[in-house]
């Protein structure tokens, strides 16, 4: 059974969550394929607000088998917080497995992190501070520790005791800070941490080609977006991993020609966290209202994020590097108020008009929205659950949106509940592969 992947088109912050979970009462497994606990997934079930960050959102389903995948960069610590709270709030996390070859996030990591983004000052990149670049950054150079290393005490400590000659050297010669104890590292990962997380810890991708084979439905789940990817974001203010459908081949172990459908999920307007561009960026008093009705507020973080119109020249481009089969539109509902709409059909840049992103970070950072208006509907969508109940203008703004991206936008978000939404009744897009 082929695969579905999931993604962010935006800058994140889009609602995964909420569409992960929608689509998992249709699956059998829920894969998280990379990102670590910088990224904060939120669904409401049941009246109930559950904030996810490492977990896969397919596990408020008991038929689920949620997975975190080889790609993503796992703190132990919080990883363990977050299932007592979900099972203390009568979620079951015993069908949780976790990857041997995912990475760990250790105590230097989030140290690092923080020194490193304080000392960049002014031209900091607006991380979370949670240590996930520098994790990801061993990964690369090849000293990271895995999650299978837990189970090994002596393989732990011998890789700890080579690293950590490394990253001491770095805190007390570069921020002068005191070394780190691998004794007191040991005590917290082997001894406290190991134990509860062993029989969570498994062969992933053995798992998800099993389920694959026996023809079970497969849910692939990025976290943050397709601009904040490493290679096709806006660098250098993105994550450290691959938020792309590409990405979900290398983070979950399958090979492309397992996935057929690929959904993109976009806000009916846009917002990006922490530094960068961001042509349509607004600074007004529209840019309070989009806030505070849409709940603007970084999962995690707690962050004010910043708003803007929709950016169709961002969308286009995501549907290209994703190879989206179709796009879910949410909080559409947060439009309600407003009597124009904006949409940035292109932008423009020292006299060149750009149907798509510029390669070059000048022509980005400069670059000024080229505007269409649309009229707004000034009607409460958030009760809608019918196509035929949206007011015209509405399905007028949701049709433009997926004639400027070149997809079908099949599923429209009116809320935050897993009930608000509202299917439009098109067939998927029949893009050749």
């Amino acid at each position: 059974m082929p695969a579905t992947v999931v993604v962010g088109t935006q800058w994140g912050d889009e609602g995964k969550g909420k569409l992960t979970d929608l689509l998992a009462r249709d699956m059998q497994m829920v894969v998280r394929y990379q990102g670590g606990h910088n990224a904060g997934h939120t669904i409401v079930a049941g009246g109930e607000r559950f904030a996810l960050q490492l977990i896969p959102s397919g596990v408020l389903y008991p038929h689920i088998t949620p997975v975190i995948g080889n790609g993503v960069v796992v703190d132990p610590k919080v990883l363990l917080e977050e299932i007592g709270a979900l099972t203390g709030r009568g979620v079951d996390c015993s069908r949780l497995r976790v990857s041997g070859n995912a990475h760990l996030i250790m105590p230097y990591h989030e140290e690092l992190d923080a020194l490193a983004e304080r000392r960049l000052g002014r031209n900091k990149l607006g991380t979370t501070k949670r240590g996930i670049g520098p994790a990801y950054a061993d990964k690369a150079a090849r000293i990271g520790l895995r999650v299978q290393d837990l189970l090994d005490a002596k393989i732990f400590r011998e890789k700890l005791d080579l690293v950590l000659r490394e990253k001491n050297a770095v805190l007390a010669k570069v921020y002068n800070r005191l070394a780190l104890s691998a004794d007191d590292i040991c005590a917290r990962y082997l001894d406290e941490y190991a134990p509860r997380l062993a029989p969570l810890i498994d062969d992933a991708v053995g798992m998800v080609h099993d389920a694959l084979d026996a023809g079970e439905h497969v849910l692939l789940e990025g976290a943050q977006a397709t601009f904040l990817d490493l290679d096709h974001g806006t660098y250098p203010f993105v994550t450290s991993s691959n938020p792309v459908a590409g990405g979900a081949c290398t983070g979950a172990g399958v090979g492309p020609r397992y996935i057929d459908r690929v959904i993109g999920i976009a806000k009916a307007y846009v917002t990006r966290v922490g530094s960068g561009p961001f042509p349509t960026e607004l600074h007004d008093q529209q840019a309070d209202e989009l806030v505070e009705r849409g709940r603007e507020y970084g999962t995690n973080t707690g962050r004010r994020r910043r708003t803007g119109w929709f950016d169709a020249v961002m969308a286009r481009q995501a549907v290209r590097l994703n190879s989206l089969s179709e796009i879910a539109l949410t909080k559409l509902d947060v439009l309600d108020s407003f009597s124009t709409l904006r949409v940035c059909v292109a932008y423009e840049h020292d006299g060149v008009r750009y149907d798509h992103v510029p390669y070059h970070q000048s022509a980005l950072h400069s670059a000024t929205p080229v505007y269409e208006e649309l009229p707004g509907w000034r009607e409460d969508t958030s009760a809608v659950t019918d196509v035929a109940d949206l007011p015209p203008a509405a399905r007028d703004y949701v049709d433009r949106l997926a004639e400027l991206a070149g997809v079908p936008i099949d599923l429209v978000g009116v809320g935050p509940g897993r009930e608000q939404f509202v299917r439009l009744g098109r067939e998927r897009s029949g893009r050749e592969r």
